[in-house]
């Protein structure tokens, strides 16, 4: 299943708030919601160990446990209190992200804070919130995508929990969100949200298949495996797309003249993804969500944060050896250069050093 646009360090949302960056009413929602969490919280441990709690939950509990331990032990991860409780937010999402991009250009829009420097999605606790300043943003003449997220980062400044969200589907997912998430504590540079996420999905993918390499479960990492290359064909597609909506902005004609071609280029994408569903696919659906709701800009812009850089983070750990501690010191040190010299190192990079 598609889940791209699921996982953002989101909690951002009370600490931004905090710092006088936004509205009352943003900080409003930010704190309600962040406090509401906090205070739901249950310890995991005693989950697993009171009899009266359904033993699905106790069972996911334990798995829940297993995949933390995992990732401080074998994966080099932040080692401290988040991911070792568990809330039941009684939704499908935590909190809702709002992306905006100009209706002739893929440059999404950002929004700016101090600690964590600009970023290019708002995100609310309140989904009344979030549609609001979505309607709001769309009458200034952009094009808004708005999506729920599952998991739930604060980049170490709390004790982020489990959520109901992570457990929507088999142990492999909860696995990958919490390499994900806890790869953002990891490392994190202001101002460069496709670094970022590029760089947690890379730990994410890596550590995945280490996990399920370890436990021996070969038809586990078949069906991961599956699942990446449609991944990868997926994110072509889009790339593809997105390399025509850039002539159509940047060539001539007029708005009315754009805006026709633009439409041409979604049908044209929907069209591709429909033949590789039903042709190479076998079928498979688990990206049909993505296409049956509206395609925009904003939509599209979204996709590249998580996906163009992986193969150069990829190829970095490949060039480390696996070594994750080497991993981390080398994107630490690509960290510590301004923005276009650090992308134009990583895509060239080919060794650890």
């Amino acid at each position: 299943m598609y889940r791209a646009f699921k996982r953002l360090p989101a909690a951002l949302l009370l600490l931004l708030a905090l710092q006088g960056c936004t509205g009352i009413s943003y900080y409003a929602q930010s704190l309600d919601g962040h406090v509401k969490l906090l205070a739901a919280r249950q310890n995991v441990e005693t989950l697993i160990a009171d009899p009266s709690q359904p033993r699905d939950l106790r069972a996911a509990m334990v798995a829940a446990r297993d995949i933390r331990r995992y990732a401080s032990d074998e994966l080099a991860l932040p080692d401290n209190d988040s991911y070792r409780a568990y809330v039941d937010t009684h939704r499908d999402y935590v909190t809702v992200a709002v992306f905006a991009a100009p209706e002739f250009s893929l440059a999404a829009q950002s929004w700016c804070f101090p600690v964590f420097g600009c970023v290019p999605y708002r995100g609310y606790f309140s989904e009344k919130a979030a549609v609001k300043f979505a309607a709001e943003t769309r009458e200034q003449g952009l094009d808004v995508y708005v999506t729920g997220i599952t998991a739930y980062s604060t980049l170490g400044w709390f004790s982020d929990p489990l959520l109901n969200t992570m457990f929507t589907e088999d142990e492999t997912y909860l696995a990958g969100l919490v390499f994900h998430e806890l790869a953002h504590q990891r490392f994190y540079v202001r101002n460069d949200t496709a670094f970022n996420e590029a760089f947690a999905v890379a730990v994410e993918t890596a550590g995945v298949r280490k996990w399920l390499t370890d436990r021996n479960d070969a038809a586990g990492l078949k069906r991961y495996e599956a699942g990446r290359r449609r991944q990868a064909e997926f994110v072509a597609l889009l790339g593809e797309a997105r390399k025509e909506l850039a002539a159509v902005y940047d060539g001539p004609g007029g708005d009315a003249q754009k805006r026709a071609a633009k439409a041409d280029v979604f049908e044209r994408l929907r069209a591709r993804y429909r033949h590789m569903r039903d042709g190479r696919w076998g079928g498979y659906s688990g990206y049909d969500a993505w296409f049956d709701g509206p395609i925009n800009n904003a939509k599209l812009a979204a996709s590249g944060f998580y996906n163009d850089l992986v193969p150069d983070f990829e190829r970095l750990f490949a060039a480390c050896s696996g070594s994750y501690p080497e991993f981390y010191a080398a994107v630490e040190r690509l960290g510590a250069l301004d923005r276009e010299r650090r992308h134009a190192a990583l895509k060239a990079v080919n060794s650890c050093d």
